[in-house]
């Protein structure tokens, strides 16, 4: 299948890399609960400063040779432009991506690193087992965060900060 082929079908439960369809297993009730967490807290910010908007993991983002659906994304208000039928032809600004206990920890670390070299220039990844929040600003700029710790949108999503344990609740 081509990119322009998944585009056009947009084959539900799965993301398109580099020519292979990639199955992507329905999420746990935890998993919802932690991306529900991270929109309650983060889309009351992004609206009251009209910064962009967030979108779900039904929505599609071309990152680089790939359609991936980040469970979380934020995209910039001057991005917000095109056909609102389709998914974006760019990456996120910030993705959010909740670890799946199917998950390998490769190919979520692939996954951030392919978001980077797209363009976004954010990615948080949240592990529901151990609490713990990856931030990743470049393929060299990783930082681990505990529950202890707070979460902010740096230049991405500017003043805003949330307590890594909310998210976890």
């Amino acid at each position: 299948m081509t990119l322009e082929e998944f585009l056009e079908h947009d084959v539900e439960g799965y993301e398109y890399v580099k020519g292979e369809l990639v199955p992507m297993p329905p999420p746990s009730r935890e998993h919802g609960e932690i991306s529900v967490n991270v929109i309650r807290y983060l889309d009351a910010y992004v609206y009251k400063n009209k910064l962009g908007r967030l979108y779900t993991a039904e929505t599609t983002f071309q990152v680089g040779e790939r359609i991936m659906k980040p469970d979380v994304a934020f995209v910039a208000i001057a991005q917000l432009t095109g056909d609102k039928t389709k998914g974006f032809p760019i990456p996120p600004n910030l993705a959010v991506e909740v670890v799946s206990p199917s998950d390998v920890q490769s190919r979520v670390a692939e996954k951030a690193l392919a978001y980077l070299n797209a363009g976004t220039s954010l990615v948080w990844v949240l592990e529901p087992v151990s609490q713990t929040g990856t931030v990743y600003r470049s393929e060299t700029d990783i930082e681990m965060l505990t529950r202890d710790d707070t979460l902010t949108g740096e230049n991405v999503v500017p003043g805003f900060s949330c307590p890594v344990a909310h998210l976890f609740q």
